[in-house]
């Protein structure tokens, strides 16, 4: 093997167990492994990867992925670091962060900052280069609504590339990295707007009756990012704790003709407005009116206070995880006619 190549402050380790870089704790192990911290390191293992023929997984906070198997090709742990303000005016500010932050840890320091716009997605598990390969979202809020532009290392040419919101193809857990792109790029950096008075949304969701259990009428928002934080914590299990990924499955959107006969024979469903003119259901209903919410299948289950989320109770393989999930999708589409998507990536 050919390590001319790599940066000389890049180490590469062999046969690396990968348990504390994925949230759901699965202990499976890479061929190779190597942690990189700038651009220059990045690039040269970019290049000893495609001079080498290996096959690369991309870790960051591990929060959506579930490893089934060994990697038998290179993990790279994104360790790219940084905050900077680039443009700011009396209004907003527009901040590039390394890919390599953790998210939660960059909705704080925006906050500390008083700058508003990403408190809806408070206490999201993962990295920031994450969020917008599947357009993050959560209590009415988008990655799209906040972000300008990224940059992204092409992996068989190491050239460093910027796309614009419209180039990244942003849907709903949707981007152009998760179809055509996938696999192609190292994000490196992101940048935000962000406000400088506060512009809040707290419509969505829970929000409101939190922000009243909090005796809360002005709210700013460090108070809707608490209400959110409060929230999350109430409903989803930790995966400090408890190994997941959060939600599992992506709410599905129907015509709304199809909506219609569905509503017929279930008149309880749970449903919203699409962004296609549809209706968006809510996949936890589905799993729930199937059975499975807090049913313990092996050493897996659906957690019981939030059926979209699948637990790893304590040695489950990502194999039983994967082997649950396609039962529930199957139990959804057998029962309702209805598809459920996986949220997370497989491996």
């Amino acid at each position: 093997m050919d390590i001319n190549s790599l940066n000389s402050k890049v180490v590469l380790q062999e046969n690396v167990s990968l348990k504390i870089y994925n949230t759901f704790g699965i202990d499976v192990t890479t061929k190779y492994f190597i942690e990189v911290k700038s651009l220059d390191e990045l690039q040269s293992v970019l290049k000893f990867s495609v001079d080498n023929s290996l096959s690369i997984l991309i870790v960051g906070g591990g929060s959506n992925i579930l490893l089934t198997k060994n990697f038998e090709g290179l993990v790279i742990l994104n360790s790219l670091k940084g905050k900077t303000v680039v443009e700011q005016n009396h209004e907003q500010v527009k901040v590039k962060t390394a890919s390599g932050e953790g998210w939660h840890d960059f909705v704080i320091w925006s906050l500390d900052n008083n700058w508003s716009g990403v408190e809806n997605l408070s206490l999201i598990p993962g990295s920031v280069g994450a969020g917008p390969m599947q357009n993050i979202g959560a209590y009415g809020v988008e990655l799209k609504d906040v972000f300008l532009e990224l940059e992204a290392v092409e992996i068989m040419t190491g050239r460093v590339c910027t796309f614009t919101k419209e180039e990244c193809h942003f849907g709903y857990r949707e981007s152009i990295f998760k179809n055509v792109a996938k696999n192609k790029y190292f994000i490196t950096s992101v940048t935000f707007l962000l406000n400088k008075s506060d512009e809040l949304k707290t419509s969505y969701g829970a929000i409101k009756t939190e922000l009243d259990k909090m005796n809360i009428i002005h709210p700013n928002s460090r108070d809707v990012s608490n209400a959110v934080i409060a929230i999350r914590q109430s409903k989803l299990p930790n995966p400090k704790v408890l190994g997941n990924a959060g939600s599992f499955f992506k709410n599905p959107e129907i015509p709304m003709e199809n909506f219609n006969k569905l509503k017929a024979e279930f008149p309880d469903v749970i449903a919203f407005t699409g962004a296609n003119g549809g209706m968006k259901l809510a996949a936890g209903w589905l799993i729930e009116q199937c059975g499975w919410k807090g049913k313990l299948v092996g050493h897996t289950g659906s957690h019981k206070d939030q059926a979209l989320v699948l637990v790893n109770y304590g040695g489950a393989t990502g194999k039983e995880i994967h082997e649950l999930a396609l039962a529930i999708r199957e139990s959804v589409k057998t029962k309702f006619g209805v598809d459920i998507e996986l949220e997370v990536n497989i491996y």
